[in-house]
Parts: structure tokens; sequence; C-alpha cells
């Protein structure tokens, strides 16, 4: 394996970084000068990429592109909680293990038949361990296969920020050396050097040295001009006029703090289902019976749904609600005069609400009506009576 990162990462994959934009661009990928010059800064230092950011921006599909772009073949390793180095780099195949030996054991018998004693068959034994323990009985997973691929290809780190810590560990001399040490066979060095992309959503942070290891770029979601090419690029069917408005309502909607934001894939199918329903116009009533293309989660979802009318017509006002309506059977005597504020002039809120404790407010025929040879009670209550209440309750105890 060359020694030079420069020849082995492949010096004149690009010419320069517009190069890389353009060629980028003819596979469908609209990446802007930042991402174009770490792609090219890439190719050139033989160094990982590691690209953080929210879901849904283009990390992986950056690097799927990267492999079309190269003509690499990709190989991804999708990274999830639990799991080991040897989903990531190898297994042992014992299986096959086991039968060599059954097959090899009369050729094991007559290595080792005219021994003088057990230790010379156990030292004739020991000589054949390349037979038994070689990359043979390996089964290569995503990271030993980049490594001892013949042909260049690109390898794909797929959300390393959901795996644990150790196989972040493991990733280290792959990153730095392009090499796998393994116990039973050695050090695997790369035969060609792959180009490595690794993505992350930022569910937790990432070692110090993983990030020293790479060119590290964070992306975000881009400015609406650009997202509204990157509609335009996919074919969705939808008028650009309404792909303007509709690129206005999704960053809305990132604005809501939603547990999930919309992601531009999303807002590409959103745009393609408004398409494919022959839509006008983008009313309330169209976008809400079709937000579950963006919205995925029931509460993000009510979130969404009542900012929508508003996203679509900021000057939208909600009417006022009479479902709860006077004359409702209850014998209150709602009418509309002062005591309630329902007359159409200028109300002094104060004033209403002290009517409202005004003795006598209810009339005489409150509580149905009086009959008429009912006498009048009124009980006096003086000021000493008064008094001795309010000593009374004063000198109550509150419970500590």
């Amino acid at each position: 394996m060359t020694t030079d990162p420069r020849n082995a990462a492949g010096e004149g994959e690009f010419d320069d970084v517009s190069h890389a934009l353009e060629r980028f661009r003819d596979a469908g990928y609209l990446a802007d000068n930042r991402l174009a010059t770490t792609v090219f800064l890439q190719t050139r230092l033989g160094k990982p990429v590691l690209l953080e950011g929210p879901a849904g921006v283009g990390k992986t599909q950056f690097a799927t592109s990267l492999a079309a772009v190269t003509g690499r073949r990709l190989i991804r390793l999708q990274c999830y909680e639990g799991q080991d180095e040897t989903k990531a780099l190898y297994e042992w195949d014992y299986g096959k293990q086991m039968l060599y030996t059954q097959i090899l054991r009369e050729k094991i018998g007559q290595v080792v038949e005219d021994a003088v004693d057990l230790d010379e068959a156990v030292e004739r034994i020991a000589k054949q361990d390349s037979v038994f323990f070689s990359e043979r009985f390996l089964a290569p997973r995503p990271l030993l296969e980049a490594i001892d691929s013949e042909d260049p290809v690109v390898l794909l780190i797929d959300e390393v920020d959901r795996a644990d810590e150790a196989l972040e560990a493991v990733l280290l001399e792959l990153l730095s050396e392009y090499q796998i040490s393994i116990p039973e066979v050695g050090t695997v060095k790369a035969r060609q050097l792959p180009y490595v992309v690794l993505t992350s959503n930022n569910t937790r942070d990432l070692s110090a040295a993983l990030k020293r290891r790479c060119l590290h770029l964070f992306l975000d979601y881009p400015e609406a001009q650009r997202e509204l090419e990157i509609i335009n690029s996919k074919d969705t069917g939808l008028s650009e006029a309404l792909a303007v408005r509709l690129i206005e309502i999704v960053r809305g909607l990132r604005d809501l703090e939603l547990r999930k934001a919309p992601s531009i894939s999303e807002t590409i199918d959103w745009a393609r289902t408004l398409a494919v329903l022959g839509v006008s116009e983008l009313s309330a009533d169209v976008l809400s019976s079709t937000l579950n293309v963006v919205v995925k989660y029931e509460r993000d979802l009510k979130k969404a749904l009542a900012a929508i009318p508003r996203l679509v017509d900021p000057n939208a006002t909600v009417p006022a609600r009479h479902d709860l309506d006077h004359g409702h059977g209850h014998g209150h005597g709602h009418g509309h005069d002062a005591d309630h504020g329902h007359d159409s002039g200028d109300v002094d809120g104060k004033e209403v609400r002290a009517a409202k404790d005004r003795p006598g407010r209810h009339g005489d025929t409150y509580g149905g009506p009086a009959r008429p040879d009912a006498p009048v009670l009124t009980k006096a209550v003086t000021t000493g009576q008064g008094e001795r209440s309010f000593a009374a309750r004063s000198a109550r105890k509150r419970p500590v």
C-alpha cells in the first residue's frame, strides 16, 4: 500500500472547488461552497470527513453522491445502540474453522505420529497455526471490507453518535492509520485508501480524539433560495410559485421547536404529494390534510395544525366563538345587559366587575317569584359581633 496520502487519496479527483461543485451538481446533489471545499480537501489530504447536523439535511446523501461522482463502491456501516465491534469489524466463522479441523484430522495425525514426546507434538501443531487462524476464517464486516478492498471505496459510517463509545474507540485506529489490528491474524492495512464519511445527528457529543482525526463540517438547513433550488432539481411537479410558498411554510414549521423538524427530503415529498393532488393553491385545509407527510409525531402534529392557518395567512384572525351562547335554558336570566358587558358601546371593565358585587343586583325575583305575603327578613349585624367573629378566626392556629 502506498503511504503517500495525496496519491492514495486520488490526486486529481477534482481540479478545484468549482469542479467539485459542478460534479456534485451533475450528480443531483446541490452542495454549497463550504461542503465543496471540504470534499476537495478530503480527496487531496486523505482525511475522513465528519458531517454533523440535524437529521434530513443531506449528510447521508452526500456520501452516496460522493460514491456516484467518483465511481467508487459505497460500503455503509449503520450504527445503533449496543452495537459491538464484531458487527462493525469482522466475525470469526467458527463453523468453517471446525469443518477444516475435522477434515484435516488425519493430516494432523500424520504430522505428530513420529513425535518423540508430547512437547514435540504440540510444537509441530503450533507451526500450523496459520492454517486454522487466517483470513479465510474471517467474515468481514463493513470496516474490514472497506480496508481490505482491492478497489477504492467510499466508507459511510452513518449516525456514529448512536453507537457506544467502545465502537468509537475502535474507529480511531482506522481513521488515523487506515488499518485494523486483528489479534489472531495481525494488522490489515488498506490496499486502497477509502474516502470515509461519518455522520452524526448530535444525539451525544463525540470524543475529541475522533473529531481531531476528521475534517469537520456542520450542516444546517439551507437558506430558502438554496432549498428552492434543491426542490426544483428533483422535478417534484409543483410550480415554482407554490414551491416558494411551501418553503416559507416549512421554515415556519421548523421555528416551532418540534421534536423532529421537517427535513429537506420530507419537504420534497410534500411538494410531490401536493403536485399529485393537483393543488393550485396552498390553503390551510389542503396543508393540514397532508401535514403528516412532514410531521411524524402526534404532539408535533397538534402544534403544527394550530400554526398552519397563521403560516398560510399571517393576517388571518380567528373568529370569536359563540357556541356557548346565551339563552341556554339554565334560568339564570343572562340578558345582554350592562352587567355582562355585551352592549355595543365602550364598557368600563372595572365598573362592570363592581356592578356584579352590588347588593340587590339580582332583583327581588332571584331564586323564583316572591310570595306577596312573604315577610322581608333582614338581620342587622352589630360592630361588636363583627369584631368578635374576626378575632375568633384570627386566633385559630394554622397547621405547621
